[in-house]
């Protein structure tokens, strides 16, 4: 087998996984240690004495002995490594996983690694399935079958090549000893189900969008599957793209815009409540005041997000749409953020609210959206979940955002809110009040602590039993129970 680098390493070298694969190896180490690892011995395997062979049990007993873990999840880092092509089993690859019995095991040479050998090339996989083709006299499994007849399509213009290499590699595994040759083709064969995996089955090479969400669903190709395809890739080549000196000018005018409400760079008003210990601050920014601050209102001006992030700010909006009497968008889009966010075992009985007051037919509530939109949404409540009126959200944010935006900034109600906004006057606390105010704060009781005295609390109220009931109850017992008779 013949496994080439190439020259391209496509960053591969820094993936996130390297750590992990990096701290699985240090393990499998230990357990290779001929003191305090592993006992490996001979195993015979069919009519085949197998060397260095493990068993699955003790691998789990070792794992869950060394890592001080139960033998659940030592069974599961156990089948963690397999699956990453550090241990290789002898029997039955189409599992690579641990099994807890006397199946047979082996460590996987280190030329196999998956930090060593990165990307596996086409080339190797088509020689490979030439020569076990070979062996096998044609009958290979259906999905080696597919990727051969793939393969053979592509590289046709080198197919003799390969043929030739398969047949050679072919001859060369027969001259061995036929233990040697059944742990090479054990071997070679757990590599590729490793890197190749059959369908249906998830890989641990691959990450993030590469990963299967359902592995066990294979859905079938259809003409709708294709036109996703051709719709993703579309609105992928369409995405815009922006020059450097655009994006930079774009952060730079939000830094100025955000540069007198963020506290790191200007002062609090009327003072910083972490240094002076007045909460005037946090009084004046509560969620709901009934006169909010200038600098809170100037933010409202900034985007329609800051609007509707901040409560006080919808509320004033909301008696804006109310006005003009279209107040059931905000409503629709404040319920879909409840649906969002809320329990899920409401959920069907929110959505089932939501679609009744504001998108049926002579809805209380009735919301106007286009027809494309509604087919989805009513499609999609078949079977709600979180983000079933997701389009229905976003069209009606939009409509507020370009329609209803701009004349709530133009409006009487956002006027008389600029008009009666207050603009607290800075503290000046000179540095005898500043360190006299330091005296005087105390720190707080630590969460564990108060863990522990609420624990105490109910232990002393459980075993606080008041005695005059159980006095009451013991007469009332003796007073129910028979008189015993005299004795003779």
């Amino acid at each position: 087998m013949t496994i080439r680098n190439t020259l391209q390493d496509h960053g591969q070298r820094y993936r996130p996984r390297m750590a992990c694969l990096k701290k699985s190896e240090k393990v499998l180490l230990e357990m290779q240690d001929p003191k305090t690892g592993l006992k490996s011995q001979p195993q015979r395997l069919v009519i085949t004495t197998i060397p260095h062979a493990i068993t699955g049990e003790d691998i789990i007993a070792w794992l869950a002995d060394r890592l001080q873990v139960d033998t659940q999840e030592a069974r599961s880092f156990g089948s963690m490594l397999v699956a990453l092509g550090y241990i290789y089993p002898l029997q039955d690859h189409k599992r690579l996983v641990i099994k807890p019995d006397a199946s047979l095991y082996r460590f996987q040479t280190p030329y196999f690694w998956p930090t060593q050998q990165w990307p596996v090339e086409d080339t190797d996989y088509a020689i490979y399935l030439a020569k076990r083709n070979i062996r096998k006299k044609g009958i290979l499994e259906m999905h080696e079958q597919e990727h051969y007849n793939r393969l053979h399509k592509w590289m046709n213009h080198k197919w003799d090549f390969i043929v030739m290499q398969a047949k050679e590699q072919y001859r060369a595994a027969k001259e061995r000893k036929k233990p040697d040759r059944v742990v090479f083709d054990c071997q070679e064969r757990a590599y590729w189900v490793v890197h190749r995996p059959p369908p249906g089955t998830v890989s641990a090479m691959d990450y993030g969008l590469d990963r299967q969400i359902d592995p066990n669903s294979d859905e079938a190709v259809t003409p709708d599957f294709y036109e996703r395809i051709m719709i993703f890739t579309q609105q992928s080549i369409m995405r815009p793209r922006v020059k450097s000196s655009v994006s930079i000018g774009a952060l730079v005018k939000y830094c100025a815009t955000y540069n007198n409400h963020d506290p790191f760079l200007s002062n609090c008003l009327p003072s910083n409540p972490w240094i002076t210990d007045d909460v005037t601050f946090w009084t004046l920014n509560m969620p709901c005041v009934e006169i909010p601050t200038k600098m809170r209102v100037e933010r409202w001006t900034f985007s329609f997000a800051e609007l509707l992030s901040d409560t006080r700010g919808r509320d004033d909006f909301r008696l804006f749409l109310k006005k003009e009497f279209s107040g059931e968008n905000l409503a629709f889009w404040e319920a879909c953020e409840d649906l969002k966010w809320g329990k899920a075992a409401s959920i069907k009985e929110k959505a089932e609210h939501i679609y009744k007051t504001f998108l049926a037919r002579g809805a209380p509530r009735w919301i106007n959206i286009d027809g494309k939109t509604m087919e989805v949404t009513v499609k999609g409540l078949k079977h709600p979940h979180r983000y079933v009126l997701d389009p229905a959200q976003t069209h009606i944010y939009m409509l507020m955002k370009k329609d209803s935006y701009g004349r709530y900034q133009k409006s009487p109600v956002f006027k008389d809110t600029v008009k009666k906004a207050i603009c607290p006057d800075e503290h000046r606390f000179s540095g005898a009040q500043l360190e006299q105010n330091s005296k005087k704060r105390r720190p707080s009781l630590s969460p564990i602590i108060l863990r522990q005295m609420e624990q105490e609390q109910r232990a002393k109220m459980a075993a606080n039993i008041d005695i005059t009931q159980v006095m009451s109850k013991l007469s009332k017992q003796g007073k129910e129970a028979p008189p015993r008779p005299p004795k003779k």
